[in-house]
């Protein structure tokens, strides 16, 4: 099975491709692993319904049938990480060919990405920008692959 994590490209830092790079290596060690960054076209702000649907189609159009999807969602469920380990795991055994690990743009996605999600995870009920959203779920689900195989990582 490959992991992915999907995003909607807005912004670039240098600390957080420092970040996407350890993790990607980290995460590699364990299963195939990548970032596939979509460009959505330029629109107004101020027009969030539009860029809203917009970006949710590009996401659809990027995902496959045969996908396991993982939306990062701050109206889905809490985990802690023993919790979330367990889901990763539940994922792993699954027939699915990809687990791909969504973070939506500045407004969200639309109720059809919802919907095509099999797993809704929250990091926090605060909204976070999706170079935060991806550093902590990348760090995330390092952390899943050490408490499934037992690397001294997390402390209990």
């Amino acid at each position: 099975m490959k992991f992915v994590l999907m995003n909607l490209a807005t912004a670039k830092e240098a600390w957080a491709d420092e970040v996407t790079e350890l993790y990607k290596k980290k995460i590699s060690f364990f299963v195939p692993f990548e970032v596939q960054s979509l460009k959505a076209k330029k629109s107004a702000r101020d027009d969030a319904d539009y860029k809203r649907n917009e970006e949710s189609e590009l996401l659809l159009k990027n995902l496959s049938k045969d996908d396991f999807v993982v939306l990062f969602d701050e109206r889905g469920s809490s985990f802690d990480s023993l919790q979330f380990a367990k889901k990763v795991e539940g994922i792993l055994g699954s027939s699915k060919k990809r687990a791909v690990f969504v973070i939506g743009g500045a407004f969200g996605v639309n109720e059809e990405v919802r919907k095509r999600a099999d797993l809704k995870v929250s990091f926090s009920p605060m909204v976070m920008n999706h170079l935060m959203a991806q550093a902590v779920g990348l760090e995330q689900i390092y952390r899943a692959f050490t408490i499934i195989k037992k690397i001294p990582y997390h402390n209990i």
